[in-house]
């Protein structure tokens, strides 16, 4: 927030983790019984913007460990935290988005017999709100659907599919499965890192691992490019069938460069560039938010960008921005 203040940022929406389950985890961050959630709402409404929140619980075992799904401790820990984040929401008394379990969805997909969420056991009807769900990782999404709805009318819910898992159609089948459709709008991952991190993988533990080329091509020529991007996350809209708006999120903040790679904090990227400056592509095609931030504490940020998201943001805004469909 100082770093926004800092440069006159004003943004629409500011976006906070919620992680862990049990001990150590958002409930007991600052005070008990989650006020962790009202602090960091009140302080973002009262800089003029919407609270988001990533709700990202399932990781607590380890990225892709599906264990706790059908253990009842577990999972009476989770949606007692569940709960929780729904109660303190719907105190606030005003919208709220919630950007529900990045990546897990993929993981379901992954080990779930057939790719079937609804054949994947989990622990759900147990829940007053759900008593009527399938115990199934279906079920788990209906259930997160179904629990807001009860407690937080004020919460707006998004699911974000993973590409990386499957195609868009198929992901979109899984997910109407899980009950994404049933949701407020979809979440578009972008990407968790700058390309010039990934280019030169380092540090490894953020970076390494993954098969390139990263750096998208901003004439949509060369593969990637932001056309192909923007029509997976269409194609994968039309498989929901459910015409729900699109926020872009988790977009990296590196500055474009001819050179790859980078060094820590000061990577080249180029999907601020292009995005801030294309927003008649992303409103066509039912795009009504893009989220900035990356996924890792060593990617460039607003404050080592040279100033370069204040200045593309205001001349975004000055130009009056863009319509949505």
């Amino acid at each position: 927030m100082a770093d926004m203040q800092s440069q006159s940022v004003h943004p629409d929406i500011v976006d906070t983790y919620l992680v862990g389950v049990g001990a150590g985890a958002w409930p007991t961050w600052n005070s008990p019984d989650g006020a962790y959630i009202t602090y960091t709402a009140q302080a973002i409404q009262a800089y003029g913007a919407t609270p988001m929140f990533t709700f990202y619980q399932m990781a607590q075992n380890g990225d892709g460990n599906l264990s706790g799904i059908n253990d009842a401790t577990f999972m009476n820990n989770y949606w007692g935290q569940a709960r929780l984040m729904y109660q303190r929401i719907a105190a606030l008394n005003a919208p709220v988005l919630i950007n529900l379990e990045p990546d897990f969805w993929g993981y379901v997909w992954a080990q779930a017999p057939g790719h079937d969420p609804t054949q994947l056991l989990a622990v759900v009807s147990s829940q007053a709100e759900c008593s009527g769900l399938p115990n199934t990782a279906a079920g788990i999404g209906q259930c997160l659907v179904q629990m807001g709805r009860k407690i937080a009318p004020n919460a707006l819910l998004g699911f974000p599919p993973s590409f990386w898992a499957a195609t868009p159609t198929a992901m979109g089948t899984e997910m109407q499965a899980v009950g994404a459709h049933l949701a407020d709008f979809i979440v578009a991952q972008t990407s968790d890192r700058d390309a010039g991190c990934m280019e030169v993988a380092a540090p490894p533990a953020e970076c390494a691992g993954r098969s390139g080329p990263f750096y998208w091509d901003e004439n949509n020529i060369v593969t990637p490019n932001f056309h192909q991007s923007q029509s997976a996350i269409s194609d994968y809209r039309t498989a929901l069938s459910n015409g729900l708006p699109i926020l872009w999120w988790q977009t990296p903040m590196g500055v474009p460069s001819a050179t790859p790679g980078g060094t820590n904090q000061h990577y080249r990227d180029n999907r601020v560039d292009y995005m801030l400056r294309n927003t008649r592509e992303y409103g066509d095609i039912h795009t009504f938010a893009i989220v900035f931030s990356a996924g890792g504490t060593f990617q460039t940020s607003i404050s080592t960008d040279g100033g370069q998201f204040a200045r593309l943001l205001g001349q975004y805004l000055a130009q009056g921005g863009a319509a949505l469909r």
